[in-house]
């Protein structure tokens, strides 16, 4: 495994020194904004986690490698090449294999590799899900897999309001995935601060996460924690408007034909065109929030 593996030295020297750690994506750069946007997205992601204590290490496939702690030349590669290939758990061996290809883990992916890297908080915007529809399609995110078989912290805002929600926790119900919700006690659903569904535990600040997280590993239980963070209330959309800009959505990739991993970026850049960016500006004010977030329970977690 080490073979695979290489790490940027600030990341390496803080593992070996038990300090908090933080893993972020690189999907979010490659495919989640525009550039020059994701860049600078990624650099404020790190910039925030950084200022809370804790060290930023964002993953990624390089030619022949994980890298666990991108350097900035290499941030800059991933925000202007929007045409790497997106990398989830099945494609990991492939393109490392292959020796020339650089790839964009997604959650999945990151996760993962997280495990892998010994570093237990990550965070990203939302999870995958279930799919509307996904009764006649099968349409299920390979995140909610991950999340049944990998003991990582994932601080998220929810899931993507863009599926079904109820579904999406039934299915993490069946895994055994606990569902926390940070100072709430309705999942959050992305743009907005609540899906009308209810979390399994509400826990109101970093050190109750840490416990429950600490408490999971030495139970030896294997899979991953789900801790959800509303959007702040500031930079939350309008449920009613947000609900009919992602129907209108929907139906325009029934008429395209629109399946699988191209659903979610399809979804997403047509309500970036549909509310004129303020779903982009939520989706950034999101992702720092959770960054924040989850800098702080790494933090509480290396002085458990």
């Amino acid at each position: 495994m080490k073979n695979h593996i290489e790490y940027n030295a600030e990341v390496r020297k803080a593992l070996d020194e038990n300090r908090a750690v933080v893993a972020l994506e690189s999907t979010i750069i490659s495919h989640g904004f525009n550039y020059p946007e994701n860049l600078e997205c990624a650099r404020t992601c790190e910039k925030i986690i950084r200022e809370e204590g804790a060290v930023p290490a964002t993953i990624g496939i390089i030619p022949g490698k994980i890298k666990i702690g991108l350097s900035d030349d290499e941030i800059v590669y991933f925000s202007e090449h929007r045409d790497v290939p997106k990398c989830s758990r099945r494609d990991m061996a492939p393109i490392i294999a292959g020796g020339k290809s650089y790839g964009a883990t997604t959650v999945a992916a990151t996760m993962l590799c997280a495990k892998l890297a010994g570093i237990s908080v990550f965070a990203t915007g939302g999870i995958g899900g279930v799919h509307r529809g996904a009764q006649q399609t099968f349409d299920i995110s390979a995140d909610l897999e991950e999340l049944a078989q990998t003991a990582v912290a994932v601080v998220c805002a929810g899931a993507k309001s863009i599926l079904d929600i109820p579904l999406t926790l039934e299915y993490l119900e069946t895994a055994g995935v606990s569902v926390l919700g940070y100072q709430t006690g309705e999942f959050p659903s992305f743009y907005i601060r609540s899906s009308g569904c209810a979390v399994d535990y509400r826990i109101e600040n970093p050190e109750e996460a840490a416990r429950i997280f600490k408490t999971k590993q030495e139970l030896g239980i294997k899979n991953g924690v789900l801790i959800t963070v509303p959007i702040p209330e500031k930079d939350a959309m309008d449920p009613a408007y947000i609900s009919s800009c992602i129907e209108d959505a929907l139906a325009q990739a029934k008429k395209q034909g629109i399946r699988g991993k191209a659903t979610t970026p399809f979804l997403l850049a047509e309500l970036h065109e549909k509310t004129g960016g303020k779903s982009v500006a939520a989706n950034k004010a999101l992702v720092f929030n959770n960054a924040r977030v989850a800098a702080r329970i790494a933090a509480a977690l290396a002085t458990s």
